[in-house]
Protein backbone atom coordinates (compact mmCIF):
# COMPACT_ATOMS: atom_id res chain seq x y z
CA UNK A 1 0.00 0.00 0.00
CA UNK A 2 1.55 3.43 -1.43
CA UNK A 3 1.32 6.22 1.38
CA UNK A 4 0.33 10.22 0.56
CA UNK A 5 3.57 11.07 1.12
CA UNK A 6 5.10 8.78 -1.07
CA UNK A 7 2.47 9.97 -4.11
CA UNK A 8 2.73 13.21 -3.01
CA UNK A 9 6.88 13.35 -3.48
CA UNK A 10 6.33 11.38 -6.47
CA UNK A 11 4.20 13.91 -8.29
CA UNK A 12 6.59 16.43 -7.06
CA UNK A 13 9.44 15.02 -8.56
CA UNK A 14 7.83 14.24 -11.89
CA UNK A 15 6.14 17.80 -12.45
CA UNK A 16 8.59 19.89 -10.52
CA UNK A 17 11.81 18.46 -12.64
CA UNK A 18 10.16 17.51 -15.58
CA UNK A 19 10.97 14.22 -16.11
CA UNK A 20 10.72 12.36 -19.41
CA UNK A 21 11.02 8.97 -20.56
CA UNK A 22 14.22 7.27 -18.54
CA UNK A 23 13.91 9.55 -15.86
CA UNK A 24 16.06 12.58 -17.23
CA UNK A 25 15.00 15.80 -17.75
CA UNK A 26 15.34 16.86 -21.28
CA UNK A 27 18.17 19.77 -20.38
CA UNK A 28 19.89 17.36 -18.23
CA UNK A 29 20.54 15.47 -21.75
CA UNK A 30 21.32 18.57 -23.29
CA UNK A 31 24.04 19.65 -21.04
CA UNK A 32 25.70 16.09 -20.28
CA UNK A 33 28.63 16.11 -22.57
CA UNK A 34 29.64 12.54 -23.53
CA UNK A 35 33.16 11.50 -21.59
CA UNK A 36 36.72 12.50 -22.30
CA UNK A 37 38.81 9.76 -23.08
CA UNK A 38 42.01 10.11 -21.20
CA UNK A 39 44.61 7.36 -22.57
CA UNK A 40 47.98 7.41 -19.66
CA UNK A 41 51.01 6.14 -20.52
CA UNK A 42 54.34 5.68 -18.84
CA UNK A 43 57.99 7.19 -19.39
CA UNK A 44 58.78 4.16 -22.39
CA UNK A 45 55.06 5.71 -24.29
CA UNK A 46 53.34 2.56 -23.30
CA UNK A 47 49.79 2.56 -22.88
CA UNK A 48 49.04 1.79 -18.83
CA UNK A 49 45.40 3.10 -18.63
CA UNK A 50 42.76 4.84 -19.11
CA UNK A 51 40.87 7.92 -17.86
CA UNK A 52 37.51 9.74 -18.49
CA UNK A 53 36.48 13.00 -17.40
CA UNK A 54 32.46 13.48 -17.63
CA UNK A 55 31.54 17.13 -16.95
CA UNK A 56 28.10 18.59 -16.72
CA UNK A 57 26.71 21.80 -15.41
CA UNK A 58 27.28 20.34 -11.77
CA UNK A 59 30.90 19.78 -11.61
CA UNK A 60 32.81 17.23 -13.20
CA UNK A 61 34.14 13.36 -12.66
CA UNK A 62 37.36 11.89 -13.11
CA UNK A 63 38.01 8.27 -13.25
CA UNK A 64 40.88 6.39 -14.04
CA UNK A 65 41.47 2.54 -14.68
CA UNK A 66 45.25 1.91 -14.29
CA UNK A 67 47.52 -0.95 -14.66
CA UNK A 68 51.20 -1.79 -14.62
CA UNK A 69 52.14 0.95 -12.30
CA UNK A 70 54.42 0.51 -9.43
CA UNK A 71 52.41 -0.49 -6.06
CA UNK A 72 52.29 2.22 -3.32
CA UNK A 73 51.20 5.59 -2.74
CA UNK A 74 51.82 7.96 -6.11
CA UNK A 75 51.03 11.87 -6.09
CA UNK A 76 48.80 12.68 -8.77
CA UNK A 77 48.48 16.38 -10.34
CA UNK A 78 46.29 18.35 -13.46
CA UNK A 79 49.10 19.81 -14.61
CA UNK A 80 48.85 22.98 -17.35
CA UNK A 81 50.47 21.67 -20.54
CA UNK A 82 48.72 20.22 -23.13
CA UNK A 83 51.34 17.48 -24.70
CA UNK A 84 52.75 14.09 -22.67
CA UNK A 85 56.14 13.76 -24.09
CA UNK A 86 58.18 10.70 -23.10
CA UNK A 87 60.03 10.11 -21.10
CA UNK A 88 59.99 12.69 -18.65
CA UNK A 89 56.70 14.24 -19.18
CA UNK A 90 58.40 17.79 -19.09
CA UNK A 91 56.25 18.95 -21.58
CA UNK A 92 53.35 18.40 -19.68
CA UNK A 93 54.52 21.81 -17.49
CA UNK A 94 53.63 23.12 -14.09
CA UNK A 95 51.05 22.38 -12.05
CA UNK A 96 47.90 23.99 -12.75
CA UNK A 97 48.28 26.88 -10.92
CA UNK A 98 45.85 30.11 -12.00
CA UNK A 99 45.55 31.69 -8.49
CA UNK A 100 49.28 31.54 -8.04
CA UNK A 101 49.18 29.24 -4.52
CA UNK A 102 51.55 27.21 -3.18
CA UNK A 103 51.26 23.23 -3.52
CA UNK A 104 49.09 21.35 -1.26
CA UNK A 105 45.89 20.83 0.87
CA UNK A 106 47.93 21.21 4.17
CA UNK A 107 50.00 24.45 2.93
CA UNK A 108 48.37 26.97 4.24
CA UNK A 109 49.04 29.13 1.26
CA UNK A 110 47.74 26.30 -1.05
CA UNK A 111 46.97 24.25 -2.85
CA UNK A 112 47.07 24.75 -6.62
CA UNK A 113 43.87 24.05 -8.88
CA UNK A 114 45.80 20.68 -10.26
CA UNK A 115 46.47 19.32 -6.70
CA UNK A 116 44.45 16.00 -6.30
CA UNK A 117 44.47 13.04 -3.85
CA UNK A 118 47.06 10.84 -3.45
CA UNK A 119 46.69 7.00 -5.90
CA UNK A 120 47.03 4.47 -3.84
CA UNK A 121 48.20 1.43 -6.65
CA UNK A 122 47.56 -2.49 -5.83
CA UNK A 123 50.25 -4.93 -5.20
CA UNK A 124 49.55 -6.12 -8.64
CA UNK A 125 49.74 -2.45 -9.71
CA UNK A 126 46.41 -1.81 -10.69
CA UNK A 127 43.68 1.17 -9.88
CA UNK A 128 40.17 1.33 -10.42
CA UNK A 129 39.28 5.09 -9.01
CA UNK A 130 36.56 7.64 -9.33
CA UNK A 131 36.31 11.16 -7.39
CA UNK A 132 35.08 14.36 -8.17
CA UNK A 133 36.74 17.26 -8.88
CA UNK A 134 36.53 20.78 -6.45
CA UNK A 135 37.66 23.47 -5.92
CA UNK A 136 39.17 25.69 -8.95
CA UNK A 137 39.04 22.44 -10.96
CA UNK A 138 35.75 22.57 -11.10
CA UNK A 139 35.14 26.19 -11.50
CA UNK A 140 33.93 26.39 -15.33
CA UNK A 141 36.41 26.82 -17.75
CA UNK A 142 39.00 25.28 -16.31
CA UNK A 143 38.20 22.03 -16.84
CA UNK A 144 34.79 21.63 -18.64
CA UNK A 145 34.30 21.77 -22.09
CA UNK A 146 35.80 24.46 -24.24
CA UNK A 147 38.79 24.70 -22.00
CA UNK A 148 42.36 24.04 -22.84
CA UNK A 149 44.32 20.64 -23.45
CA UNK A 150 45.56 19.71 -19.84
CA UNK A 151 47.65 17.04 -18.43
CA UNK A 152 47.14 14.42 -15.72
CA UNK A 153 50.50 13.57 -14.39
CA UNK A 154 51.18 10.56 -11.67
CA UNK A 155 54.52 10.62 -9.64
CA UNK A 156 56.67 8.38 -8.49
CA UNK A 157 56.36 8.99 -4.79
CA UNK A 158 53.94 10.10 -2.29
CA UNK A 159 52.53 13.99 -2.09
CA UNK A 160 53.06 15.14 0.98
CA UNK A 161 50.11 17.44 0.32
CA UNK A 162 52.41 20.82 1.74
CA UNK A 163 56.25 21.14 0.14
CA UNK A 164 56.14 23.62 -2.81
CA UNK A 165 55.95 23.08 -5.67
CA UNK A 166 54.97 19.29 -5.99
CA UNK A 167 55.18 17.62 -2.52
CA UNK A 168 58.05 15.69 -2.76
CA UNK A 169 56.15 13.53 -4.94
CA UNK A 170 59.20 12.52 -7.16
CA UNK A 171 59.46 12.09 -11.00
CA UNK A 172 56.87 12.08 -13.39
CA UNK A 173 56.13 8.18 -13.95
CA UNK A 174 53.00 8.36 -16.25
CA UNK A 175 50.79 11.01 -17.84
CA UNK A 176 47.73 11.91 -19.72
CA UNK A 177 45.81 14.83 -21.99
CA UNK A 178 42.98 15.93 -21.23
CA UNK A 179 40.17 17.05 -23.40
CA UNK A 180 37.53 18.84 -21.75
Amino acid sequence: MTDTKTLALAALVGAGFGCAAGGQTPAARAVTPAPSGITIIDTHGKNVGTGSLLGSQFGSVLSLQLSGLPPGMHGLHVHQGATCDPPAFASAGAHLNPTGKQHGSLNPQGPHAGDLPNLNVHADGTLDTTFTLTGELAKPGVMSAGSPARTLVIHAKQDDLKTDPSGNSGDRIACGVIHP
